[in-house]
């Protein structure tokens, strides 16, 4: 009786309702979408520059990470390359030898870091196969290097070019030779795209005089949630003259853009939930003030107050729940597209986020818990606004609520 009666009344006064559903369907429908774009570039931003390359976790020499040089290189171990691919949440291990050394083609020269590496398994980290804009990826042991774009751009270099490597190798030798490019690659990072330069790791430890020697080595792991936890494990496990990093500790700057970022997010997310209890509110407020002779002639005739707090805190809710679910089924059609078809900024925009190494590229993420969340949140504002009503007909007067 009291539900049937509840949703007559939502529909007396059309306009007020529509109103207050149309304001909390677009209040939701932008939450989820400033939500959405904010993780899904997040998320973006990992994956291109952590999971494309670095990996979630890196194992290597202690010391290594502040002076990156082969001298600080260690003896590759099966024992150990094993051990750590047998843990828990780790799916792959993969063998670097990285060193910085100058490469060279016609009159171009440019420093860059060259990464001597597995394809295969490098192509399992990242999928490098299908980011290569034209040429192949090498073979395993092929005498020839996969070069970034921006990096192949500042050479003027084509795939079937030849590239000349020179440098300093393990322990002072002179690192020379010259290799034909076999492809070009585009990384997500314009850090990584504009000075990385790959080569079968077999052809980088002759290249440096560096046998059975690597760097480090870079974890894939099946669940970035338990990042941690699996750091925890591989460190029990490494020789203690070995460091077990994160990705958050190998780049504190994207760590500490990601940290910023959502301060600000919740910020404005904070701002958006006051207007819209504020907006439930104003309507509640003027739906109690139009309804004040209702109220006290319900009250005179004998309905109990608690009752009628009870059927106006159900409106409110209602109206609000309608408003969200329509502000959820209006949100996914974006929300998908976008994560499809990214937004993609160009010219001096695209220029200004380069420079702070990200590519301006905005996904969206098809996360449910977003959707869930946003639809709790205001459905949390609308039970604490309906409460007013049932305050106000608990001191309600029908004596003076009757007058004209």
């Amino acid at each position: 009786m009291i539900l049937r009666l509840t949703w007559r009344n939502l529909w007396r006064n059309r306009r007020r309702s529509f109103i207050t559903m149309t304001s909390v369907t677009f209040a939701v429908l932008l939450a989820v979408l400033m939500q959405s774009f904010q993780k899904g570039v997040f998320d973006y931003l990992v994956n291109n520059v952590v999971g494309f390359y670095y990996g979630y976790l890196q194992v290597h020499r202690q010391g290594y990470w502040e002076e990156q040089v082969v001298d600080n290189s260690f003896t590759q171990q099966d024992s150990v390359y094993n051990t750590i691919k047998r843990l828990p949440g780790v799916k792959e291990v993969i063998p670097r030898l990285e060193t910085f050394i100058l490469a060279a083609s016609g009159n171009n020269s440019k420093g860059c870091m060259l990464a001597g590496t597995d394809p295969e398994k490098e192509n399992r980290l990242s999928g490098i196969a299908q980011k290569i804009t034209s040429g192949s990826l090498p073979g395993k042991n092929e005498k020839a290097v996969l070069l970034a774009e921006g990096f192949a751009k500042r050479l003027k270099v084509n795939a079937g070019d030849t590239l000349i490597l020179f440098g300093q190798g393990y322990h002072g030798s002179t690192a020379a030779g010259k290799f034909p490019i076999r492809g070009i690659v585009h990384f997500g990072s314009p850090q990584l795209n504009e000075g990385l330069v790959f080569l079968p790791l077999e052809q980088a430890m002759e290249l440096l005089g560096a046998e059975n020697q690597l760097t480090s080595y870079a974890l894939v792991i099946d669940d970035p949630s338990r990042l941690s936890a699996i750091q925890a494990s591989v460190r029990k496990i490494t020789p203690e003259n070995f460091e077990v990093m994160n990705w958050k500790e190998l780049m504190p700057d994207i760590a500490n853009h990601i940290k910023a970022d959502g301060a600000s997010f919740y910020i404005f997310t904070g701002i958006l939930y006051l207007i819209i209890a504020f907006g439930i509110f104003g309507t509640i407020l003027m739906m109690t003030a139009e309804r004040r002779y209702e109220f006290g002639m319900l009250t005179a005739i004998g309905m109990k107050k608690s009752r009628l707090g009870l059927i106006l805190f159900l409106e409110s809710l209602f109206i609000t729940l309608i408003g969200v679910l329509a502000g959820l089924l209006a949100s996914l059609p974006p929300v998908i597209y976008f994560n499809r078809h990214p937004l993609v900024l160009k010219g001096e925009m695209a220029r200004i986020y380069e420079q702070f190494g990200f590519e301006a590229i905005f996904p969206t993420a098809v996360d449910p818990g977003i959707f869930i969340t946003q639809s709790i949140i205001v459905l949390v504002i609308a039970f604490i606004t309906g409460l007013y009503p049932v305050w106000h007909i608990s001191r309600l007067d029908p004596y003076n609520a009757m007058k004209r």
